[in-house]
């Protein structure tokens, strides 16, 4: 059947490049690819007319009432990134609140703008622990959530055979201070592993960047910054040579890089939070969120026992999870 979809998002790609863009752009080349015509929202054409939006982010109650007066299907799929890695404490006052909001008719989850979730026709979860803090953190009882995790690109399902692996890891990230590259360069200079970082800044002036930069030569010969690689054979290359993966981020909602790196066959060493091990599970290895000096060991026995450690086999590609979304598409029209 004929389909129109529509992408929408509440941060602009020129402002904050990173996981978003790429899930995005990913998901409607493929869309593309098997008939469907997706699109970026065309604010300015107010002749448009898709059959459903697909909405990055959390829209406001009246934009899915202005949806479904249209008559379009509204598919939210709200990135919880900083949600997902608070603690058991630190989400009580969400579960508080909503307990409360049952005696006020529901008007404290409306005014907070988590009835969007029950507001939709559909929400999109990453993982089964976004799932769960859609339902139990933000009260959405009633909402339709599906499990879709995110794809890779069939450059980085396409291994060479027999690569050689070299002795060192590779992580590819923002240079930004919730993945804490800053701990990572230190704790690689203290256990000395050699490291190999690919990413850049938001902006080149950013301190954080700036003391990073510092930070990389103060622990040389441990740890190389070959700054942003765009060609995705060239990444997918930096995967397959390196030993295996790392990734220290405080906050994430599902790491496409952590997939790819996985499907190029490397073992992953990963902060220890919910997101992570409901991805991964048993096949990769994990490190609490702590200092640089506490880190260090965890990643030296990591890099020591680098061919005993699981790896991750079952990455989707974003054709796969396309046809997935194709069937959510579907069963919302009438």
């Amino acid at each position: 059947m004929e389909m129109r979809v529509a992408f929408d998002c509440h941060v602009p790609f020129f402002l904050a490049h990173g996981g978003m863009q790429v899930q995005i752009e990913q998901t409607m080349r493929s869309l593309r690819k098997i008939g469907v015509e997706a699109t970026p929202m065309p604010w300015w054409d107010e002749s448009f007319s898709p059959q459903v939006i697909h909405f990055f982010g959390k829209p406001s109650l009246s934009y899915a009432g202005w949806a479904r007066q249209k008559n379009i299907r509204l598919v939210v799929a709200d990135l919880l990134t900083a949600q997902g890695s608070r603690n058991l404490l630190q989400r009580a006052p969400f579960r508080l609140l909503c307990l409360l909001d049952q005696f006020c008719r529901g008007k404290i989850r409306q005014r907070l703008g988590w009835s969007i979730y029950d507001a939709a026709d559909c929400c999109i979860c990453l993982t089964p622990w976004e799932a769960s803090l859609v339902r139990n953190m933000y009260g959405a009882r009633h909402a339709r959530i599906e499990v879709v995790p995110n794809g890779v690109e069939e450059v980085f399902l396409q291994a060479p055979n027999a690569p050689t692996r070299e002795n060192h890891l590779v992580t590819t990230l923002t240079i930004t201070q919730r993945k804490r590259v800053l701990e990572l360069v230190e704790a690689a200079a203290l256990a000395q592993v050699k490291v190999r970082i690919i990413g850049k800044p938001y902006q080149d002036s950013d301190p954080y960047y700036l003391r990073f930069l510092e930070s990389v030569q103060k622990a040389q010969p441990w740890v190389q910054y070959v700054g942003s690689i765009e060609d995705r054979v060239k990444v997918a290359k930096e995967y397959q040579k390196a030993s295996g993966f790392v990734l220290f981020s405080a906050m994430e909602s599902q790491s496409l890089s952590a997939l790819e790196a996985a499907a190029c066959g490397c073992p992953l060493l990963l902060s220890d939070l919910p997101w992570a091990r409901t991805t991964f599970g048993e096949h990769a290895s994990y490190c609490p969120v702590m200092t640089a000096g506490k880190t260090a060991p965890y990643l030296q026995h990591f890099q020591k026992n680098i061919s005993r450690m699981p790896r991750f086999q079952h990455v989707p590609s974003w054709d796969q999870v396309c046809r997935r979304l194709v069937d959510i598409y579907q069963s919302m029209i009438p």
